[in-house]
Order: structure tokens, then sequence, then C-alpha cells
């Protein structure tokens, strides 16, 4: 694995931490969950041999430190955090752009409000669960996460939220745990610090986000939606599925479930590389 460069960017309210590999055309990869810039140690290397690619900790987040400990989160801000690295990397032209989950909402954003910024997006299982017909249920799904981290804590409240992401009607035990790739392991302490943070701030403001759908249809030719081949009918995909649908595109499948960008890598970076050339 090549040692990227790495800088710091102050932004409002935070100072963001990056790494930066490779030379040619700015990708930059937003992660996702309590992921930083290390959820993409095992596709950056691969994707760096053809593009400059970006890569932080989101605000609040592992070396992304907040200015206030305490300040509520929005997915607006979290976009013109990525649009000012943006700005830094490639000043002059438009920048290729790939999102995962929560990244992936905060992307969205960032296309429809600087759409001259952003040659072409890859968005990856956004929650954007506002766009669905059964919103309702979500938001009471969004509450009871809420209420439980409250009353009982972290893990509790996990439980409550992995409930409802599952697909309609599985009562089935979580499966067993995949085995995951060296680097991704050694990743679990950070993503378990992270975790009250991104239950606390990120989950009820980011998944009662509500995109422009006008402005996505209008911007759809340089939108390319995404699920894991493996998560059909969770509710991580059924957002990006509707959009599809809604926008009369084609969805991409990568390999993996919602995580597959942990548990496939090689196959993930593949993937991503060809949608960019499409």
């Amino acid at each position: 694995m090549t040692d990227p460069t790495v800088g710091t960017l102050r932004v409002n309210g935070a100072t963001l931490y990056y790494e930066v590999r490779g030379r040619g055309p700015l990708l930059l990869l937003i992660p996702g969950g309590t992921g930083g810039a290390a959820a993409f140690d095992g596709i950056a290397d691969d994707l760096a041999a053809e593009y400059t690619v970006a890569t932080y900790d989101p605000r609040g987040m592992s070396r992304s430190t907040l200015d206030d400990p305490d300040a509520e989160q929005s997915v607006a801000e979290h976009a013109d955090d990525a649009l000012r690295i943006l700005e830094l990397l490639s000043p002059d032209e438009p920048a290729r752009v790939f999102g995962s989950s929560s990244g992936a909402i905060a992307a969205l954003h960032l296309l429809t409000a600087h759409p001259e910024r952003i040659e072409r997006l890859v968005a990856h299982e956004p929650p954007v669960v506002e766009v669905l017909p059964d919103a309702h249920e979500h938001r009471m799904l969004i509450a009871r996460v809420q209420a439980t981290f409250q009353a009982e804590g972290l893990m509790p409240a996990m439980a409550v939220f992995a409930a409802g992401l599952r697909k309609d009607g599985d009562t089935s035990e979580p499966k067993a745990e995949i085995k995951l790739p060296p680097q991704a392991a050694a990743r679990v302490e950070r993503t378990m610090t992270n975790l009250p943070y991104f239950v606390g701030r990120i989950v009820p403001r980011f998944m009662s986000y509500a995109p422009d759908i006008h402005r996505l249809e209008a911007l759809s030719d340089r939108l390319v939606l995404a699920c894991g081949q493996d998560s059909h009918g969770e509710l991580p995909y059924r957002p990006a599925a509707f959009l599809a649908e809604h926008l009369s595109t084609e969805l991409l499948h990568f390999p993996g479930g919602h995580t597959g960008l942990t548990t496939h890598p090689a196959e993930f970076g593949e993937l991503l590389r060809k949608a960019f050339r499409a």
C-alpha cells in the first residue's frame, strides 16, 4: 500500500483530515457510516493508477475534529465540506465523485447544489428514505433508535437500527460475521469510537433528508445510482432503486451488500473504475 499525502483543511466549524494518492483527474471518495478515509484503503491504491484519489474523514469522525463537539450536523454542511476539498484539489476542473451510504447522501446534495463541480457521481445505497412511499414508517424507526439511544444506550439502539434495515418480513438472526480483510479488521476500534456520534448526530439528520428530485432529474445524465447485489429488499437498497426507476436510469449493482466496499474491495474497485469510464 502506498503512503498517501496527508493534509488538513479548515472549514466552517471543523478541521478536516484528508489523504491524496496518485495523479490524473480528481476522484473524490466520500465515506459513509462510521468510516473515514481508511474505509477506502482497499481500493484507493488501485484507483490511484488512473486518478488523483482524495479521501477524508467527515467532520466529527476519526481525525476530523469539530470546533464544538456538541454541534448539530446537517447534510448541507457535510456536502459543503466535500465542495471545499474539490475546490482545493481541482479548482479548475469538475471531478468524479463516489459516495457510499450517508456519504452518498452528502454527494447527492453536492450534485444538486453545485453540479458544475461534478463530472459524474456514483451514489451507492444512499438511505434517503424520504423519497419512499412508506417514509412515515422510517421516520418512526429513526425516532425509536433515538429514544432507545437516550434511554438504554448505544448497543440497544444499534440493535433497533439493524432490525429496521432488514428486508421486509425478515425475522432471522443476523448472518454470521464475514471474515474481513486485515486492513478492515484493524479499523474496527476506530469504527466503534465513531459509533455514538454516528447514531446520535448523523442518522437522524441524514435519514430525514429529502433530496431535490426535480434537480436530480435535470442532472440524471451525470448520476449513477448503485446498490449491493446482496442487499436487495433491505432498507438502504430501496431509495436508490426507487430513484433509478423514477429517473429512468440504470441501477448499477456492486458486489456484496451495503458494505461491499469492505467485504469485496477488489471487485468493487474494478466496477467503480468501469462506472466512471462509461
